[in-house]
């Protein structure tokens, strides 16, 4: 059975435009190859970190929704912890009424941008 995954990751404010879409290209071919399906994304940008990291206090944030089983989560998991462009992850299972907030939430933004 195939659950929804919410996956935020936070990469180095050191890479340019172009290390930062190859980063966050891997883990989207990552999850591809692994049967994934990509629901969502989002790229929040360069944003201030609540504490320092590696002596830095900012990162790029990146947000990806998926629909996978349960068992991929470990291998993603393991893919960020070897890449040094990573600073720190969260990857967490979706309930249902935090598809449906995650999807209001969605759909207002699209209201906004088309009025």
């Amino acid at each position: 059975m195939t659950n929804r995954y919410e996956t935020v990751f936070i990469m180095t404010p050191v890479l340019s435009e172009d290390q930062t879409k190859e980063t966050v290209d891997k883990f989207q071919n990552y999850l591809k190859e692994n049967g994934a399906k990509i629901v969502h994304e989002d790229h929040w940008g360069l944003r201030k970190l609540a504490y320092p990291i590696q002596k830095k206090s900012t990162g790029f944030y990146h947000l990806i929704e998926f629909e996978a089983e349960g068992s991929i989560i470990s291998g993603l998991e393991t893919t960020y912890k070897r890449d040094e462009r990573i600073l720190r992850f969260l990857s967490m299972k979706m309930e249902k009424h935090a598809i449906v907030y995650a999807e209001k939430r969605r759909s207002k933004a699209a209201e906004k941008v088309n009025s």
